[in-house]
């Protein structure tokens, strides 16, 4: 079988699963029950509230579950999550908490899922994730192959906690840690306070992931486009805390990635970055940046990675400036603003006249390096149920197919290839 034919191994690095809320409770530290029935009775409340800001469209949702009512109970049952996996052609995935994006039925206890935020109680906050990161645990270890569970980390509580819950999580056959996106009113992630969980991290080599979902709600009013404008923007934020603080230089062996908010922002990011520390003009005023030893787009290329949900054409064109191997992709199986139950038709369009090697490294190669999956447990499988660069409408002319995409490999990250810096070579 030629490297054409060859099925593709697809590793989802975006996707979720979650129990419906009330069957947390055995996974729940008992003396926290009282406080979990009361968040159970506030659900009500919460959903009255999402319709009334927008946030819930109640004509999709009520044709949402009822056309994918059987795919959806994949959130939580094993045999049904294999099955649309399966389905899709996704031989492993990155599992994040909250199946159910629509009604948050099965939103973790405390709202420390995809709304983990450093304003919540630390004592609560931290129960609630263990809970969630008990009963992932437990689903992850059927087929263990084809599932990195992302534990729940409350960082911004007590360091000497969370770095315990690291242990535990790494112990319990968990791979990867979710920190909150926002820290509110505690220490933001430039405070040496956090050292020890980045070392913790670091060390039992579980990736740190920030996600969308948690953002400043009460700021809003009413105005739905403001929340949308900014939820992928706060997921980013961590990453120039983390760089600019010397966390990359100080644990060269963390690992940090930013899901589900697109890569479409990076590029220009990257770009006003690396200038800055490279000194452009507009940046020659400034002090040296001493906390780092080397231009920011080589700390992303050893450290960073994004999980670029439900990946875009306009991302994918940049993706020479991005790196390609800095771009995972991810089905956001089973929410519906992503691509399940329709895979394979999605990539069709998107992928369709991008390289094979270089979609081979997107749709699975990459994720596999960073979470740790192993790709020769999964080759059967993906020989079995991925799709092949034909089925994708990828051409068998791969040379043509690289020679169209030539100009824009060659000009990559312009700002490092051009005459602005005439000691580094670096361009604007």
């Amino acid at each position: 079988m030629s490297a054409y034919e060859d099925p593709y191994l697809i590793i989802s690095s975006d996707c979720h699963a979650g129990l419906p809320t009330e069957q947390y409770r055995p996974y729940l530290d008992s003396r926290f029950h009282r406080q979990f029935d009361e968040f159970l009775g506030q659900r009500d409340a919460r959903r009255a509230e999402a319709t009334r800001l927008g946030v819930r469209n109640e004509a999709f949702a009520e044709k949402w579950f009822h056309d994918h009512e059987e795919g959806l109970r994949g959130g939580w049952d094993t045999a049904q999550r294999l099955k649309e996996l399966d389905g899709d052609g996704v031989a492993a995935e990155v599992v994040f908490p909250d199946a159910d994006a629509v009604d948050s039925q099965t939103a973790a206890p405390f709202g420390v899922g995809l709304g983990l935020s450093g304003d919540q109680d630390p004592e609560l906050g931290m129960a609630g994730a263990q809970a969630h990161n008990r009963w992932l645990a437990e689903f992850v270890s059927a087929h263990p192959e084809r599932h990195c569970g992302v534990a729940l980390l409350p960082i911004t509580g007590e360091p000497q906690k969370v770095v315990a819950e690291i242990h535990r999580a790494k112990e319990s056959g968990l791979g990867a840690l979710m920190i909150p996106a926002m820290w509110v009113d505690k220490a933001p992630y430039h405070d040496r306070r956090y050292d020890p969980v980045w070392a913790a991290a670091a060390e039992t080599q579980m990736p740190v992931v920030t996600h969308s979902g948690s953002s400043p709600r009460h700021e809003y009013g009413d105005h739905l486009g403001i929340f949308v404008s900014e939820v992928t923007w706060w997921p980013a934020r961590p990453l120039w805390f983390l760089l600019w603080s010397g966390v990359f230089e100080r644990h060269p062996g963390l690992k940090f990635g930013v899901a589900e908010s697109g890569c479409w922002w990076l590029p220009n990011q990257l770009w006003f970055m690396d200038r800055l520390y490279l000194g452009a003009h507009g940046g020659k005023k400034l002090s040296p940046f001493e906390e780092l030893k080397r231009p920011p787009s080589e700390y992303l290329d050893r450290q960073v990675f994004v999980c670029a949900t439900n990946t875009k054409r306009r991302e994918l064109a940049q993706r020479y400036e991005i790196g390609v191997d800095n771009i995972l992709w991810g089905s956001d199986f089973p929410h519906p603003e992503g691509t399940w139950p329709d895979t394979r038709n999605w990539l069709r369009r998107t992928f369709h006249d991008i390289p094979v090697d270089e979609t081979r490294r997107m749709l699975g190669l990459a994720a596999a390096e960073v979470f740790g999956f192993d790709t020769a447990r999964l080759a059967p499988l993906a020989r079995r149920i991925g799709p092949t660069p034909a089925e994708l409408g990828q051409s068998p002319d791969q040379a043509a197919v690289a020679a169209s995409w030539a100009r824009s490999r060659e000009t990559g990250r312009h700002w490092l290839t051009g005459e602005d810096f005439p000691v580094l070579g670096v361009s604007g």
